[in-house]
């Protein structure tokens, strides 16, 4: 059975050539010919694969573990493709089934592999990394006093998870530190609540996203459904969806996320080299929010499954977009579980298109109403995320790549410029959409949608 997911790990390098062949007459044949030949190469490749297998196995100074020299010549294989195409063993497969459902033993931290070393992408809300102050953008170096360099990105990820109630020891490198910084975390078992959820003023619903598992759409519903009951609906000027830094997760949740937002319509295609890889997804199941105005916060750090939600309620002018271009990540991984003991392969199999049919492979999700915010200080070497297109072997973009953008977002919300400007936005109070640092004077480009 194979499952439809995205989500954003890894790196490394990988190219795709297509080439289109006319034959002239007798061309049948050369075609033929060359297609043997290409067998015949391909073959030969893999007969010097068992050869070096052979003779690793037999002449290494010391005796391998057959399972290891296999699993390291996939993993290499894997390797040469796209950031986000990796195997899995049967542990890690098995930990990211459990990630998925939303509950597990660990830190609550999400995680990439980046020249080597661990890369922070955000911290979970209210997890052990987020209190103790671990910030997107920090490198660990070493899990109890163990290297990370050489270590694969599931062999981290693995030491870090854990039994409830058990210590772990980081250390950690910070552009703006003078020297690494050794933190002490008490594993838990996180509970990713992905969806949270207030009221503002008594006029406006606030739900934010922090990630796409199997429970996102069913916490969404709760929280409009809580919202209703809150503010009468004469009253409610409308929603605000914040998507920052919410890293993605299944497609599935995305496209589901969409329908509980969106009337009708298509939320997003994929296209892939094989007609199982190309679909389209439309919105089902009804508009809950009754057609109130929407506001979607997105930043540097909303990737995936986020940009298809930004992009689909962006293209049928159902939501304004405020904020920071969008992470980038256009593709679509397919998990292909390999029988039992194997484990399973997250392989790119397509990209994604918004309704509109625009890819935001390595380009981003452009908002409406660029708002950037007021970065401490102590932040600043760290106010851009990495994107896409800075990862190395990534799918090359349909037109002018785009890098990061502004990804940090004020613990303090009186200080969050985007969300005060997505309030004034559904309250009618006009927002300049050219203010680098937002101030609210202008009218807005786009009118807010009914």
């Amino acid at each position: 059975m194979r499952k439809n997911m995205s989500f954003f790990l890894g790196t490394v390098a990988g190219a795709c050539l297509t080439i289109l062949v006319t034959a002239p007459q007798g061309g049948a044949h050369l075609l033929a010919a060359a297609k043997a030949a290409a067998r015949s190469d391909t073959y030969s490749q893999l007969n010097l694969f068992g050869d070096v297998f052979e003779r690793v196995r037999t002449d290494y100074v010391e005796k391998p573990n057959d399972a290891k020299l296999v699993e390291g010549a996939i993993n290499g294989m894997i390797s040469s493709l796209d950031p986000h195409s990796r195997y899995m063993n049967e542990k890690s497969w098995a930990d990211m089934q459990e990630t998925t459902h939303g509950e597990f033993g660990g830190l609550g931290i999400e995680v990439t592999m980046e020249d080597g070393l661990i890369k922070v992408v955000a911290p979970i809300d209210d997890t052990p990394a987020s209190r103790a102050g671990i910030m997107s953008g920090d490198v660990i170096t070493a899990i109890d006093d163990e290297a990370i360099q050489g270590m694969t990105l599931d062999q981290a990820v693995n030491k870090m998870k854990g039994a409830p109630n058990s210590a772990i020891r980081l250390k950690i490198i910070r552009k703006d530190a003078d020297k690494p910084i050794e933190l002490a975390i008490t594993r838990e078992i996180i509970r990713v609540r992905p969806v949270r959820y207030h009221t503002e003023g008594g006029d406006i619903g606030y739900i934010r996203i922090t990630s796409f598992n199997e429970q996102t759409t069913d916490g969404l519903r709760k929280a409009i459904t809580e919202i209703s009951k809150q503010i009468p609906q004469d009253k409610l000027a409308g929603y605000v969806i914040d998507l920052r830094n919410n890293p993605g997760g299944l497609l599935d949740q995305a496209v589901s996320v969409t329908s509980t937002l969106m009337q009708r319509g298509e939320v997003v295609s994929t296209r892939g080299r094989t007609a199982e890889e190309t679909q389209r997804f439309t919105a089902r199941g009804g508009d809950m929010t009754k057609g109130k105005p929407l506001v979607v916060l997105i930043n540097g750090g909303s990737a995936s499954a986020s940009e298809i939600v930004a992009g689909a309620l962006h293209d049928h002018k159902r939501a304004t977009l405020i904020g920071t271009r969008s992470f980038g990540k256009g593709s679509v991984q397919t998990i292909i579980p390999l029988g039992p003991g194997n484990g399973a392969l997250a392989l790119t199999t397509a990209r994604y298109f918004t309704p509109s049919g625009h890819s935001i492979q390595a380009l981003g999700v452009k908002p409406d109403i660029e708002v950037l915010q007021d970065v401490p200080d102590e932040f600043k070497t760290r106010s851009e995320i990495m994107s896409e297109a800075k990862m190395r072997g990534h799918l090359a973009a349909e037109g002018a790549e785009q890098t990061g953008s502004q990804s940090y977002v004020p613990p303090d919300e009186k200080s969050d410029k985007a969300l005060i400007a997505a309030f004034n936005q559904l309250r009618g109070v006009s927002v300049n959409a050219d203010a680098k640092n937002a101030d609210v004077k202008t009218a807005p480009k786009r009118p807010i949608p009914n």
